[in-house]
């Protein structure tokens, strides 16, 4: 099951697929295309200057409208069966150091409510590795903060859940916000289990996290582009960095695939090597 901001991809990349029509095609139905129609538009697509990545999400979003197209009769073969995906070169995720997210937390003004919410986000964000979406869907019923089992349950992409462990610092910044401040809130009806909720009670946006740490950010003078993902990309180098296994960061991550974890590893060699420069007699 595709998530809400995955249906919501797939339909602009379709909507392109017709604004193409329109402006280069009079108006020809998609169920008329051919491959070479289509070779134009991922061609035109290009031309607007959308990078080898953005074409890559476009292509498989009319894959899979064709697919639609296919299993409903609408046509009897598909187009897009030989449309190639432009090559993508995998690009190193930014990372913050540690001492830059301890500058950022320790720049949240606590004598406001919300600043031990915002403190709260961040330690969870960082200590477990959570996409912003994640964060802000994260419930006080799959909290496990016992001494003995320090856990969250975390649901995904797609709708799949997983299990990550949270550490000391994070559950301290939770167990204020949710004992000491979010009992002060006047809870909206249908957020009684929502985390993290601003001060009408409701749960907080995407934008609103992305907006807060971008002012943090820029409280710090932090020169380098940040966002609420730049504190996932952080968890899993450090983690890779101080030597924890591939595998089990890939589940903390909740990828899908090895190969997509993998990446952590050449942010480890750029680390090791610039550890060699720096300290070897040699070097």
């Amino acid at each position: 099951m595709l998530s809400g901001n995955s249906v919501e991809a797939y339909i602009r990349d379709i909507n392109k697929l017709y604004q193409f029509a329109i402006a280069c095609k009079e108006g020809l139905a998609p169920d008329k295309f051919t491959l070479g129609d289509l070779r134009e538009f991922i061609t035109w697509v290009s031309e607007l200057g959308m990078v080898p990545s953005t074409q890559s999400r476009i292509i498989s979003g009319v894959k899979a409208f064709y697919k639609c197209l296919l299993l409903d009769d609408v046509i009897s073969t598909d187009p897009s069966e030989l449309l190639e995906v432009p090559k993508i070169q995998r690009k190193l995720p930014d990372t913050l150091s540690i001492e830059d997210i301890n500058a950022l937390i320790g720049a949240i003004d606590l004598s406001k409510p919300e600043g031990g919410r915002n403190k709260a986000m961040l330690e969870v964000m960082y200590s477990c590795g959570l996409r912003v979406s994640e964060l802000t869907e994260l419930r006080l019923s799959n909290l496990s903060l016992d001494k003995d089992d320090e856990f969250i349950k975390v649901t995904g992409k797609g709708n799949k859940q997983r299990l990550v462990p949270i550490g000391r610092q994070a559950i301290k910044a939770l167990t204020i916000w949710i004992e000491q401040l979010r009992v002060h809130v006047s809870v909206q009806k249908g957020e009684e289990d929502i985390v993290f909720l601003n001060r009408r009670g409701r749960r907080l946006t995407r934008v609103y996290v992305f907006l807060m740490i971008k002012e943090l950010a820029q409280v710090i003078g932090l020169k380098q582009k940040i966002s609420p993902h730049t504190f996932r990309h952080s968890f899993a180098t450090h983690l890779v960095e101080g030597g924890a296994d591939l595998r089990a960061v890939q589940e903390m991550l909740g990828h899908e695939s090895i190969t997509t974890t993998e990446i952590y590893t050449h942010l480890d060699k750029e680390f090791l090597m610039s550890t060699i420069i720096a300290h070897h007699p040699r070097s």
